[in-house]
């Protein structure tokens, strides 16, 4: 999730529970929190360009380190003599904010390790996307209301609509997993495993995605009442086992490991660039929706001195915000309603 949101969502709990006891200090703690544990971003290296995508949410997101997160995001003020005296609230604001940092990234696409080091899986639910502005906007006006009203009020109820939000997308997702049920069986195909991804800053527009013998099928659906509910044709693009590498890079030990670290990343739904062979991307995301266009993704040099190089296309990504209005409206072309059960789509 972006800082903002992260720094408004920390804020507004702490505000919550501890603004009456804390004043302006409780929101502060709570902000320096909900954005910490996101200084993992400075674990990198010039030799291992995967280094900062396998720590990225890693420990520094998980329940374990709150403790140690809460205590860091507190130390400005406990090292200051005036606030020593309320160490307890001061220490439990900025844990608070530290602690909704997690959770909320959770909630997206790319997930967070909450439950390091005792489980090694990336915990993502894809309820909302890592650009919320309607959350962020939510827990703003709460929180200026909280400060400015000296009440904890606006703040809980904030938080009470964050909650609402996040649990009808969880809803909405459901209910186009079904829709995704449905394309697959009028397709023929058998579903080895599906994922639904919420698009930028909506539960209405969902990107359906499933494999289904090897090959990875990607759709978009419009969830609103069950009259209104449309789906849209993707792409199709066959994913990349390790097995399936070019004899020289299955050669090289440390390629092999560079595209395991690329594979759990991706959570395993990598594919090369149709227009990019040389491109091993993450196919859960595209620039393109006719086409797999990654964002970023890998390509090998095998047996150079270096032989994994991240490829990184996100500045040619654009949210287009005019298409995205028609799809979540209703007016974009080529949608049509979910099959019916039992029939077959043709010529797909």
């Amino acid at each position: 999730m972006d800082p903002l949101t992260h720094a408004a969502l920390g804020a507004t709990a702490a505000q919550a529970l501890l603004g009456n006891r804390l004043g302006r200090h409780a929101w502060m703690l709570g902000a320096v929190g909900g954005v910490l544990p996101d200084a993992d971003i400075l674990i990198r290296s010039a030799s291992d360009p995967l280094l900062a995508i396998e720590y990225h949410r890693q420990f520094t997101h998980a329940f374990a380190f709150i403790p140690v997160g809460g205590l860091a995001a507190a130390a400005p003020w406990l090292v200051q003599k005036k606030h020593r005296a309320q160490w307890r609230p001061v220490l439990a604001a900025a844990t608070v904010g530290y602690a909704t940092h997690g959770l909320l990234d959770a909630c997206t696409n790319y997930g967070t390790h909450l439950l390091w080091p005792f489980v090694d899986v990336r915990v993502a639910w894809h309820w909302v996307t890592t650009i919320g502005p309607l959350l962020t906007l939510m827990l703003l006006v709460g929180l200026i209301f909280a400060i400015r009203g000296k009440s904890r009020l606006p703040a809980v109820l904030a938080l009470v609509g964050t909650l609402a939000y996040i649990g009808g997308a969880a809803w909405q997702q459901e209910r186009a997993l079904g829709v995704q049920a449905q394309i697959a069986a009028a397709r023929g195909q058998v579903v080895d495993r599906a994922e639904m991804f919420p698009t930028v800053g909506n539960p209405i527009m969902w990107r359906s995605v499933y494999e289904s013998g090897g090959v990875l099928h990607t759709d978009r659906v419009r969830m609103l009442g069950s009259e209104s509910t449309r789906w849209k044709p993707g792409f199709t693009v066959a994913l990349q086992p390790e097995h399936r590498l070019p004899p020289a890079e299955l050669a090289d030990a440390r390629v092999r490991r560079d595209y395991r670290r690329f594979h759990y990343f991706s959570a395993g739904w990598v594919a090369r660039a149709p227009a990019e062979p040389s491109v091993i991307g993450d196919a859960r995301y595209s620039l393109s929706m006719e086409s797999f266009v990654p964002i970023w993704g890998v390509r090998f040099h095998a047996g150079a001195a270096q032989p994994t190089e991240w490829v990184d296309f996100t500045t040619r990504n654009r949210i287009p915000s005019r298409d995205l209005w028609l799809e979540i409206n209703g007016e974009a072309p080529g949608y049509r309603p979910p099959p019916a059960a039992g029939y077959r789509l043709a010529g797909e």
